[in-house]
């Protein structure tokens, strides 16, 4: 199957329960929540198998010998139709109606399939963006989520004022690029505002599924350097380590990299690093960062990986 072929279908129910390994109850509706699963669901948690899927093209097979097959049985979130389940493989994103969106994180047969046969199309999968589901609700692969997902975002009240290029942004937009082969989702340009920064690191994370945030600027001692403060209020969780190697690297070069308070953190799966506002210095942190970028984006994807087999590749 061509991973760029859009796929599609519906939802044919929708199912939760609050017992494990018990099945689920038939809803009218039901809330995907964001590094959760389904709201009120006793499987909803923060690992891999969040929500379930399980195509209902395969239920006149497991009726004919003799499988009950109501909806939730299987203790499935999702019955689906139209939607190839089995062309989906790990890391493929699929919208559900307007607004949510899931990872599938791991493939599965149903229970009552034919000896290495035929299979029941089974799917586990994670919620990257909230929203509710119900039957009639459509399913759509987008080719464009599949990709490397990224965005620049510049702090400089000079750059907002359209005083001065946006050297430093435009640079790390460049370098990216090229090594993820994907174009920026976004390349901004706001004042050093903590507030302005914090609901546009939000948005990227949550709405727009960046898998990776760049900012430039912002990290030193200046009053108006509110970088670090603003990223800290909106991650789950530190990744120190990213910037510590950010500041001994520059530290190799010059002493005023010990002055940089810039942080790296996860919020979701999305990756949040602080770079410094020259150009000259992105160009070095940068060169710090990628010989890992692949493999911080394939684990920090919530999707279960053989870390063994993960090399220094930027493209994920």
């Amino acid at each position: 199957m061509d991973p760029e072929a859009t796929l599609g279908g519906s939802v044919v129910a929708v199912c939760v329960g609050d017992e494990r390994g018990a099945p689920k109850v038939l809803r009218d509706r039901i809330d995907l929540m964001r590094g959760g699963g389904a709201l009120g669901d006793a499987h909803g948690d923060t690992g891999h198998r969040q929500v379930s899927l399980l195509a209902d093209e395969g239920m006149p097979l497991l009726r004919a010998r003799g499988v009950e097959t109501t909806p939730g049985v299987f203790g499935e979130n999702l019955r689906t139709r139209g939607l190839d389940l089995s062309a989906l493989t790990e890391g493929r994103r699929v919208r559900v109606g307007d607004r949510a969106v899931l990872q599938v994180t791991e493939r599965a047969r149903v229970a009552g399939a034919a000896e290495g046969g035929d299979g029941v199309a089974w799917l586990f999968a994670r919620v990257v963006r909230s929203g509710p589901a119900a039957p009639g609700d459509a399913l759509v692969t987008d080719p464009s989520f599949d990709r490397p997902r990224f965005a620049v975002v510049t702090l400089s009240d000079r750059s907002a004022s359209g005083a001065r290029p946006d050297a430093s942004g435009a640079l790390a937009a460049s370098i990216l690029a090229e090594a993820l082969r994907a174009p920026p989702l976004a390349t901004d340009v706001l004042p050093d505002d903590a507030g302005l920064l914090r609901r546009r690191l939000m948005e990227l994370a949550d709405e727009e599924l960046c898998d990776l945030i760049v900012t430039t600027g912002g990290t030193g001692l200046s009053p108006r350097d509110v970088t670090p403060e603003a990223t800290l209020a909106v991650i789950d969780r530190p990744v120190p380590g990213v910037a510590e190697a950010i500041r001994a690297g520059g530290l190799a070069k010059t002493p005023f990299a010990m002055l940089s308070r810039g942080v790296c953190g996860q919020r979701g799966s999305t990756l949040i690093v602080n770079l410094s506002g020259s150009p000259k210095a992105v160009r070095e942190q940068l060169a710090i960062l990628l010989p890992v970028l692949g493999h911080v984006l394939a684990t920090a994807s919530g999707v279960p990986q053989d870390c063994a087999a993960l090399v220094g590749d930027a493209h994920p």
